[in-house]
């Protein structure tokens, strides 16, 4: 690729957070900050705009200054369900996704993605362990597919990623920027070590 292509990161806090109680898992904050924010930083840091998909507390995230956009589909589909309305309310041409519940995300997700997507519209997240398929790099010509594939009562983000013919980028190197936080407890535990 020649030229720098445009990126969007896209936070997503659209989930139901059921293992946080039912509380919304972007607004807990971590060192005095909203989880959503530790991320917005660091795509900040290397996409041209943001945006916000959440599904509640919408005036809170507002509050910012990003486009928020909330699920097309009810009832809580997952986070293919953020990325498809994103995707639908956005002209970018590549997206840059990143759960809101990963605040330690590096800040060479696009360069490695990029380096690493060869003729690829998808790409996402491996530690060295775990596959991360929430964190990815998915281009907009996808879309038609995730309409049809969500339409079918699909909903899993790996599985769709690879229809698409996407593949992992390794992260192995920098294991822990993908800790994420699942529980109150977590985040207790994390707010101890920093």
């Amino acid at each position: 690729m020649n030229q720098r292509p445009k990126v969007t990161g896209v936070v997503l806090a659209g989930g139901k957070a059921s293992r946080m109680g039912g509380r919304d898992k972007g607004l807990q904050t971590l060192n005095g900050m909203p989880l959503w924010q530790h991320v917005a930083r660091t795509l900040l840091t290397q996409t041209d705009s943001l945006m916000i998909n959440a599904n509640r507390s919408l005036d809170i995230y507002r509050e910012s200054g990003y486009p928020v956009i909330e699920d097309s589909l009810g009832d809580y589909c997952g986070p293919l369900a953020g990325m498809l309305s994103v995707i639908q309310n956005s002209e970018s041409e590549w997206f840059l996704f990143c759960p809101c519940d990963t605040p330690f995300i590096p800040t060479v997700i696009r360069e490695r993605f990029f380096l690493n997507i060869k003729e690829a519209l998808v790409v996402w997240a491996h530690d060295g362990e775990r596959d991360h398929p929430a964190i990815s790099l998915v281009h907009r010509s996808v879309l038609p597919a995730l309409e049809n594939y969500l339409n079918t009562g699909e909903r899993r983000v790996m599985a769709f990623l690879r229809q698409e013919g996407g593949h992992s980028v390794d992260f192995s190197d920098m294991k822990s920027a993908f800790t994420n936080v699942n529980s109150l407890e977590e985040l207790e535990r994390m707010q101890e070590k920093t």
